[in-house]
């Protein structure tokens, strides 16, 4: 390739209309595995004669893959090694896979944890590689970019209960598998389109121990300390209040005040307008900065998540429906603003993997949140937010603490 081609092709693909658009429709599309079991959770419980904390399970299992596969891919410097689109296309396609296993092969609980798995450690490459690319094609709008994938992460979480409300009659192997189909297809759209102009892949092929060493050493950067102690706070709450908005609804008063939306429907909702939430924080960040989007949207979850808690007996049905709306859209919203002060934060070669291994650690957290969560909600009811309120208060500590020391010390904050 002679330098007049290598030149040109950086503009080409400059002018490619939408990119950011087909990225965040392709994360859809191969984010949508993630809670596929999910969706037929009331047949599985039929067929495979399975209880509720069995599909819980299910999905504890799918989170552990994906903590594996995120903190593989960043320790051993394949995401910065690698073309983020050819990771993210050989993750959806294999992920695809694993979860047609799942409908058609899985015949009770351990085949289909150990398949689900599988599906996890697949996303990894599809979610962490998918900002990655956002970072490449748009460097200059990173947080409202990321933004869009997110909000498609968030409708995709929504999903589930939206296929339980219009009341989908059909086989649940089918369901499944037309997740792996959307999977497919998004593994063709970043395909076709490849990555960025602006990307960059780590020079040396660091693998092992060297790599896991120049991974963790993002952690000395004090701006992305900064960003992670943001996200982690905020992952302490995000998953859990996702896992109990619908208990929530069956014990507070708003199933008998909305009846014909159910839990399936006013879950929806509480949890799909995050989406909406996402991108009003992308287009923000564009005027104010992610910084302030981020801290903004998590000290007001934060707030909706004590609100709920000290007063959600007194409430009226329609006051504590709004709380709740508010406290959906603001949950999410901060979570590809830290995503973006990440990458800002990083080297070009190493943004992949400092994305990774924050992804890593984030979704750990939330296991333990979930099970946290759950279990108390067993002991006292919808009390059981209350453990939910320490993410943001911690999230915006950790992230005030790290710069203020930054400033202490003249160094700068961004």
């Amino acid at each position: 390739m002679n330098s007049t081609t290598a030149r040109k092709r950086p503009g080409l693909r400059q002018r490619v209309p939408g990119a950011s658009g087909t990225i965040a429709i392709a994360q859809l599309f191969g984010t949508s595995l993630w809670f596929s079991a999910n969706s037929t959770a009331a047949d599985l419980m039929r067929v495979w004669h399975a209880t509720a904390a069995d599909i819980g399970w299910l999905t504890s299992a799918v989170q552990m893959g994906f903590i594996l596969g995120t903190l593989y891919i960043s320790s051993s410097g394949m995401a910065d090694r690698y073309a983020a689109s050819r990771i993210f296309v050989l993750s959806a396609v294999a992920g695809a896979l694993f979860n047609l296993g799942f409908a058609w092969l899985a015949s009770g609980l351990v085949s289909g944890a150990v398949l689900r798995f599988c599906v996890g450690v697949c996303l990894a490459g599809i979610y962490p590689m998918g900002m990655k690319l956002i970072v490449g094609w748009a460097p200059e709008r990173t947080g409202q970019a990321l933004a869009q994938l997110v909000a498609m992460l968030t409708l995709g979480t929504a999903l589930p209960h939206a296929m339980r409300l219009v009341g989908m009659g059909f086989p649940w192997q089918l369901v499944i598998t037309a997740s792996s189909v959307l999977a497919l297809l998004g593994a063709v759209l970043v395909g076709a389109l490849g990555d960025g102009p602006h990307a960059r892949t780590a020079r040396s092929p660091a693998g092992g121990a060297q790599a896991t060493a120049s991974t963790w050493a993002t952690f000395r950067i004090r701006a992305f300390r900064a960003a992670a102690f943001g996200y982690f706070g905020h992952m302490w709450e995000l998953y859990a209040f996702w896992t109990t908005v619908p208990l929530l609804i069956s014990r507070t008063a708003l199933l008998s005040a909305f009846p014909r939306m159910g839990v399936s429907g006013l879950a929806f909702c509480f949890i799909g307008v995050g989406a909406l939430g996402s991108l009003i924080g992308g287009a923000l960040s564009q005027r104010i900065g992610s910084a302030r989007v981020a801290l903004g949207a998590l000290a007001m979850s934060g707030l909706c998540a004590l609100t709920f808690s000290i007063a959600w007996r007194q409430l009226s049905p329609p006051a504590l429906a709004v709380l709740l709306l508010l406290w959906g859209a603001s949950v999410i919203a901060d979570s590809p603003q830290f995503s973006a002060l990440t990458a800002k934060a990083c080297p070009p070669g190493g943004v992949g993997g400092a994305l990774a291994i924050q992804n890593s650690i984030g979704f750990a957290i939330t296991v333990v949140s979930i099970a946290a969560t759950t279990a108390l909600f067993g002991y006292i009811g919808v009390d059981a937010t209350w453990l939910l309120v320490p993410g943001p208060l911690l999230g915006l500590t950790g992230y005030a603490a790290t710069m203020r020391g930054a400033a202490a010390s003249g160094l700068p904050k961004t």
